[in-house]
């Protein structure tokens, strides 16, 4: 049976009605028969018939034991962090997702908990790393925003040598694509706003665990802390979770042909998309996962945020906001938005340069959005030539005999690209 007839006849036909679509219970209690006689619920927190249907079906499109479903992925994210106590270290990616590197030094650092930064694209980096205290191995892959790949099965076999945890946070590929479980790690992690609800209009996380003991112990952290998934938002996720893998096709189309358009580009610098055959991640991505996934993310050859900010608000179709993995094409700026809480030089470190640009491609038509990109991408191209002339005008002017130069003390001049300029 293929993927998406699985996907669909996964979610079940409501037993009490006939309903084909899962029923909502916006209900906060159940009426018991008698004190602790229930028909398999008794308080909204600890749990509800359709966040209930969720969370199977999260467990089985990422072939795990259990399933949990939090009110936003960073949620998720600090459920499974409260599986850690003081003196314990984490071994997480260097490029890493804002939200999470917020999370992991304001929050859980100041509560005794280590966390070591290192490029997982080489497995030695995480063995340098380890000690004795490490708990958790944290990686996400493709990475957020430079799309680094790193090699999920041999993470999870240092891991197991080591008896610490694998968590990956499997947003940017999906189930559709990847799974990490079947790889050997022990926690998947989504931000369920993204790919998994499909149409910008949720904020869900969701944690699934291989084995039912780590399970027990994530649905006992979801009761107590209470960061649940309201009913209404978890029926929004399976219905968006029922075209997934329709979705991430087109998605994955358009971006390939994206990548592919903005390598040819003057204004472009780099491209990071794993579908590419120059990308160095490419050949661990393509054995363990179905695709490359709809986010690509490139530099400008002006590398500075103004240039990136100029981009960003000259696209017509890619429209300026946070998130990914919605319907309609988004643009961000890293450095000034999803990972503006790191600090400029660990990001710039981890390859998030400050022209750096994520591109989330949607459904619309393939042609249009690159004539979207190539209109803004002309437009950024002219201004830096004209920049680099008036530069090189100014300096010829000068240079002249006829006219009379000075330059402060202390400055000499330097060579930048054609042109020089006093430093």
């Amino acid at each position: 049976m293929g993927a998406t007839t699985q996907l669909i006849h996964s979610i079940p036909v409501d037993p009490l009605t006939g309903a084909i679509s899962v029923p909502i219970y916006q209900t906060s209690t159940f009426v018991q028969e008698a004190p602790g006689v229930n028909k398999g619920y008794d308080y909204a927190r600890t749990g509800n018939p359709t966040r209930a249907i969720l969370e199977n079906l999260i467990a089985q499109l990422e072939d795990g034991h259990t399933g949990a479903a939090f009110g936003s992925g960073l949620a998720a994210i600090d459920a499974v962090l409260k599986l850690l106590q003081a003196g314990d270290e984490i071994i997480a990616v260097d490029d890493i997702y804002g939200g999470a590197f917020r999370l992991f030094e304001q929050v859980y650092r100041k509560f005794g908990i280590d966390i070591k930064y290192v490029d997982t694209t080489n497995t030695e980096n995480v063995l340098n790393a380890l000690t004795p205290k490490t708990r958790l191995i944290w990686i996400e892959t493709p990475t957020n925003p430079t799309l680094k790949i790193t090699d999920i099965a041999a993470v999870a076999k240092i891991a197991r040598d080591h008896r610490c945890l694998l968590a990956v946070d499997n947003t940017f590929a999906s189930p559709a694509l990847q799974k990490p479980l079947s790889l050997g790690a022990d926690l998947v992690i989504h931000s369920g706003t993204k790919y998994l609800g499909g149409h910008s209009d949720l904020i869900a996380g969701l944690v699934v665990t291989k084995d039912k003991e780590l399970g027990e112990k994530i649905k006992f952290l979801q009761n107590a802390g209470g960061a649940i998934l309201s009913p209404f938002d978890s029926w929004l996720l399976i219905r968006g979770i029922e075209t997934l893998h329709l979705r991430v096709r087109q998605h994955g189309a358009s971006a390939r042909a994206i990548a592919a358009f903005l390598e040819q580009h003057p204004a472009v610098d780099k491209v990071f998309y794993p579908g590419l055959p120059t990308h160095p991640g490419h050949d661990i991505a393509a054995r363990q996962s179905k695709g490359f996934g709809g986010i690509v993310s490139f530099t400008l050859k002006e590398n500075t945020a103004d240039a990136a900010g100029d981009f960003v608000t000259s696209t017509s179709l890619f429209k300026l906001a946070e998130s990914l993995g919605g319907i309609k094409s988004l643009v961000s700026h890293p450095a000034t938005m999803t990972h503006k809480t790191i600090p400029a030089e660990k990001r710039r470190a981890a390859g998030v340069a400050d022209s750096l640009i994520r591109l989330s491609a949607g459904l619309e038509d393939t042609e249009d959005l690159i004539e979207d990109l190539r209109q803004a991408l002309d437009r950024i191209h002219a201004q830096s030539r004209v920049r680099g002339t008036g530069a090189t005008e100014n300096i010829t002017r000068a240079a002249s005999p006829s006219v009379r130069t000075s330059q402060p003390e202390g400055r000499t001049a330097q060579p930048v690209g054609k042109a020089v300029v006093t430093a």
